[in-house]
């Protein structure tokens, strides 16, 4: 079972590699909403979602959204850290990514799914798990709503 509603956000320490950023503490990400994005190169589903989190990255990081992907082995090739740089590359990565290859922050949000994404407030409260085929769809509107930005129709 993934982490409860209003849980706080774990620490994001014990990956074994970082890209596009140095190591990132929670300190770092205080008063600001984080949304965690869990994926792994296996996975056909989360390569697809990538450009999504892009346009997140343009639409909501100014709004003061952060976004952090954590690379989370399914299988053995999947630990291979060359060539999770490789597919940060080629499907042009922007957000801070750690690679989790021991688990350790995986198993502090006792996730088990790829893709998978966990929403927090500024006060560092989860107000939104989803994972799977629909997460993308289903995680935005509550980006919105943690952001407080109203959709006009």
């Amino acid at each position: 079972m993934p982490l409860r509603m209003d849980a706080p956000l774990p620490s994001l320490d014990g990956g074994t590699d970082w890209f596009n950023s140095e190591p990132i503490t929670l300190e770092d990400l205080k008063g600001q909403p984080v949304l965690i994005h869990y994926w792994a190169i296996s996975c056909g589903i989360c390569k697809e979602s990538l450009p999504d989190i892009n346009r997140w990255i343009d639409e909501y990081g100014p709004k003061g959204l952060k976004i952090i992907s954590v690379h989370m082995p399914r299988q053995e090739s999947d630990t291979n850290v060359p060539e999770v740089k490789k597919a940060i590359d080629e499907y042009e990565v922007r957000q801070p990514c750690v690679v989790d290859n021991w688990h350790a922050i995986t198993d502090r949000f006792e996730n088990k799914y790829v893709p998978a994404f966990y929403l927090f407030d500024a006060e560092h409260k989860m107000r939104h798990f989803q994972a799977g085929e629909k997460a993308v769809k289903m995680t935005e509107p509550v980006i919105q709503r943690v952001l407080g930005i109203t959709q006009t129709v």
